[in-house]
């Protein structure tokens, strides 16, 4: 959309800045845009407030890294889940995919993305250390891991099952229901559920 289109400098701000958002292109951005100016100024102030008050106020658990409105989310703080459980995820949105499922009662470990040279994201860059002293504490049974089936995916799972191999836990990966090359978030909540509750050992899947 070229500049002379629009017929407002505010319009034109803001419909870049929407259109900044993942996924989100010039037109959408204008049709977002112009719904808001449609709506009460009070509604449209809410709005902002909300966006402002979650970038400024939100939180990352300090025990597993995910989102959260509290020092310890309210996974973590849950004393009915089994905290010897751990299931590693790359990040939020795979915790809210997982828990969709209604299938798993242990607890996560959200890495915070995954290894992959290309975009120069190393082990350093991963929140790895935190998780390699909690099973030092001996705190967990169980290392599940799942990560997105992609080749960047499956080179952090071996990574994480090399590194914690002699530890005495057990470490299993979600089995392949999720087809490969598929992302955590995108697949269906049956399908996921089933390769939460069928996962398999990681030395069998390699």
């Amino acid at each position: 959309m070229n500049i002379q289109n629009f017929t407002s400098k505010l319009l034109e701000s803001a419909v870049d800045e929407f259109s900044k958002l993942p996924g989100i292109g010039k037109k959408t951005a204008l049709r977002l845009v112009l719904h808001l100016l449609n709506q009460d100024k009070e509604d449209v102030t809410h709005f902002g407030e909300t966006i402002i008050k979650l970038r400024n106020e939100i939180k990352h658990c300090t025990s597993c890294n995910t989102i959260s409105d509290t020092d310890i989310c309210n996974i973590c703080s849950d004393y009915s889940r089994d905290d010897s459980l751990v299931c590693v995820v790359e990040n939020a949105r795979d915790v809210m995919s997982v828990e969709n499922t209604h299938q798993f009662n242990g607890i996560y470990h959200v890495l915070g993305g995954i290894i992959s040279p290309m975009d120069g994201i190393g082990p350093n860059d991963l929140n790895i250390n935190n998780l390699q002293k909690k099973i030092e504490d001996g705190k967990i049974k169980e290392l599940i891991l799942a990560l997105s089936t992609t080749m960047e995916g499956d080179t952090t799972n071996f990574y994480l099952f090399k590194k914690f191999k002699n530890y005495n836990i057990k470490i299993t990966t979600i089995a392949r229901g999720v087809a490969i090359g598929d992302e955590l978030e995108y697949a269906d909540e049956i399908t996921l559920g089933r390769s939460i509750v069928n996962r398999t050992l990681f030395e069998s899947s390699i």
